[in-house]
């Protein structure tokens, strides 16, 4: 599909290239090393997103989704190299929870794809991955590391990625746009608390290193479903950004609509830098 994509770059290094015309708004993040590129999360597979790597580097790339959903695994058909957490292995090999006709019918929602794709021609991506990722794993990009956070509760294996050198921390759908599904066989909301405050931790290790914390919005926000442990993770946040203000700088980066409680703690940084479609209120 032509224009599928909405392309932007972060820095010189760093690129997010999104899906606004699907429901879901799926981000994904190209980071570029010396030696290699880095692409977290791939979209839903409507359209290639590796043209639009090639566009911006030559470098080998690897991908990795921040967790085995349909709408971050769907571009994986187009790398060779790609990477997944150890408990979701099996999920990508051929054992998706979720049947087929589930994932149609929130792909195709609210939107045409229903014109574009039929249910009788649609899979959920499966494959074999390259290799396996757990907790405090390092990507070597080639004078640029990432570091792999596991923080499970939206799903089993789910992966967060941080960049101790810029700051940047990418949470995939650990904070994101819309509705927090957690109420799934597969999801739990008590990991979820759990993993926010591992990530929490990170503000303790910048105010001990004086390293600035930058944040990426582009949410709106999200509805708790059997979530009361979600709703105190977003507090703990809060309060982290809170503890840190005046003692390590923080720039909030919004790309997007940003409202309810993205809204509120990106407004608690010191530094709000928006681009020219940012909405925050």
């Amino acid at each position: 599909m032509e224009n599928w994509f909405l392309t932007k770059q972060i820095d010189e290094k760093t690129f997010v290239i999104s899906e606004p015309k699907h429901w879901e708004e799926t981000n994904c993040y190209l980071l570029i090393g010396n030696k290699k590129a880095l692409l977290i999360d791939t979209g839903l597979g409507v359209s290639d997103i590796s043209s639009e790597i090639n566009k911006i580097t030559d470098k080998p790339t690897i991908a990795v989704p921040t967790h085995v959903h349909w709408d971050h695994i769907g571009g994986l058909r187009n790398f060779p190299e790609f990477y997944v957490h150890e408990l979701e292995r099996e999920w990508i090999n051929g054992n998706f929870p979720l049947p087929n006709a589930f994932v149609y019918k929130m792909l195709v929602k609210d939107n045409n794809l229903t014109e574009l794709i039929k249910l009788d021609n649609y899979a959920v991506f499966q494959g074999k991955p390259s290799g396996i990722l757990k907790d405090e794993d390092i990507i070597d990009l080639g004078n640029r590391k990432i570091r792999v956070f596991h923080t499970p509760g939206h799903s089993p294996g789910h992966m967060c990625f941080f960049e101790e050198e810029t700051g940047y921390l990418f949470t995939g759908d650990l904070i994101y746009k819309g509705t927090l599904f957690a109420n799934y066989e597969s999801t739990d909301p008590e990991k979820y608390l759990e993993s926010v405050q591992k990530i929490a931790k990170l503000y303790e290790l910048a105010m001990k290193n004086g390293a600035p914390v930058i944040g990426m919005f582009d949410s709106a926000g999200a509805v708790v479903y059997d979530g009361a442990a979600a709703l105190a993770a977003y507090g703990r946040f809060m309060k982290c950004v809170s503890d840190a203000s005046g003692v390590i700088p923080q720039i909030a980066y919004v790309a997007g609509k940003c409202i309810g409680t993205a809204a509120t703690i990106a407004s608690m940084f010191d530094v709000v830098v928006k681009n020219e479609k940012a909405e925050l209120y």
